[in-house]
């Protein structure tokens, strides 16, 4: 196995993912109507099914829609930074010992920590389940979020396999 093309790989990987994480962001920011909208459907429950009986959860305070959008925006800012650095870390580190470059996969790691904690844990335990977003025909973003969460489940497998120290090849 070539353990160089491996190293470059999980760099690439992890680039990607910032750059996705980026581009979602910037997103947010020049759309930040349409995609406020989104939050605010979300957490106002007001295109579920009739006569949900889920429907105390519903918060329709502007306010909170706000504040929750930019928690949103907050976190996949912090996600694009941890997820770019970790790969500039393991680009600078590429060619070093096994020990230090493994220790380089911190950053990423912590980036796929947020990225589960936006895709995962925010948009399908809150968003689709406490919120009932999969009830929604128009503001429903569980099959995305599920499809994101898998991507990251399998860039984070393998950021995670360590890497012995390079032998010429």
């Amino acid at each position: 196995m070539n353990s160089f093309a491996l190293r470059l790989l999980k760099m690439y990987v992890l680039l990607l993912a910032g750059l996705f994480g980026t581009f979602v962001l910037i997103g947010n920011l020049m759309d930040y109507g349409s995609n406020e909208q989104f939050v605010k459907h979300v957490l106002s429950m007001d295109t579920t099914f009739e006569d949900n009986a889920l429907m105390w959860r519903a918060i329709t305070n502007p306010m909170m829609h706000t504040i929750g959008y930019w928690l949103l925006i907050v976190a996949e800012a912090l996600f694009s930074f941890l997820a770019i650095f970790g790969a500039y870390q393991l680009f600078k580190h590429r060619k070093a010992s096994g020990a230090v470059f493994n220790a380089a996969k911190k950053f990423g790691f912590y980036a796929f920590i947020v990225g589960f904690s936006i895709w995962f844990l925010g948009f399908i335990v809150i968003g689709s389940e406490w919120f009932a977003m999969w009830q929604s025909p128009i503001w429903n973003g569980k099959q995305t979020a599920m499809d994101i969460t898998e991507v990251w489940i399998g860039f984070a497998i393998l950021l995670a396999l360590k890497d012995g120290d390079l032998q010429a090849e």
